[in-house]
């Protein structure tokens, strides 16, 4: 008797054992199941977070390229008119710093009449600049009267013709063949002389807005007030 309860109790220990053993596994599966569903949720937080970052980034820099200041951009460029003796005169806009002779490619080249004398094709263009190419005949005429320099210029020799601009009679296309005096400040010295009873001396013209000391230089000895 003894001995089989002695085996009974011992059966029933390795029962309870094996059950605390089973039980003690689940758990520990349970805690690794757990840490490790923490460890993904965890890392698809910090990678949903860096995409969300790189997202506002690239709409901040985005922004950056399409957001450039219209300001700055508009002193990238000017604006040239090219008329006279060229394939096809017009308007043209160029980049800042642009030369005579990139403006002349522009307007499709100079035509077979154009003289080649006046123009300075390494000479720097301004915004609102118009550029009067001469044909030869013109040029001819210029000369013969007195007259010459560059394009856009009516500059007069000693001894001849004073072909020089008149500042306070000239009308907007006269005023317009002075080298950067476009459309705007033409009407704008118009403007002036009817407001303030003319100019008193060539140098009077650097109070129109936009025309200073660069300006004047190119023009000065083409402009009187006589």
């Amino acid at each position: 008797m003894k001995t089989k309860e002695w085996y009974r109790l011992s059966l029933l220990a390795a029962c309870l054992l094996w059950l605390s053993l089973s039980l003690t596994g689940c758990g520990n599966a349970s805690y690794f199941e757990t840490k490790e569903s923490g460890a993904e949720a965890e890392v698809s937080g910090e990678t949903d977070s860096g995409d969300e970052t790189g997202g506002t980034k690239g709409a901040e820099q985005g922004t950056g390229t399409f957001g450039q200041d219209p300001k700055k951009q508009d002193t990238d460029v000017c604006y040239v008119h090219v008329t006279g003796a060229v394939a096809h005169p017009g308007v043209y806009q160029l980049p800042a710093g642009s030369r005579v002779y990139q403006a002349i490619e522009m307007a499709g080249g100079l035509t077979e009449q154009a003289s080649e004398r006046e123009i300075n094709l390494a000479e720097g263009i301004t915004d609102g600049q118009k550029l009067y190419i001469y044909t030869r005949e013109e040029s001819e005429a210029l000369v013969s009267s007195g007259g010459g320099g560059l394009v856009g210029d009516i500059g007069a020799e000693n001894g001849g013709t004073d072909a020089r601009v008149n500042i306070n009679t000239a009308d907007k296309e006269e005023l317009m063949t002075l080298a950067g005096i476009g459309e705007s400040k033409a009407e704008a010295i118009i403007a002036y002389r009817e407001e303030n009873g003319g100019f008193s001396s060539p140098e009077d013209i650097k109070n129109i807005s936009g025309i200073k000391d660069g300006v004047y230089s190119k023009i000065k000895d083409s402009i009187c007030v006589n």
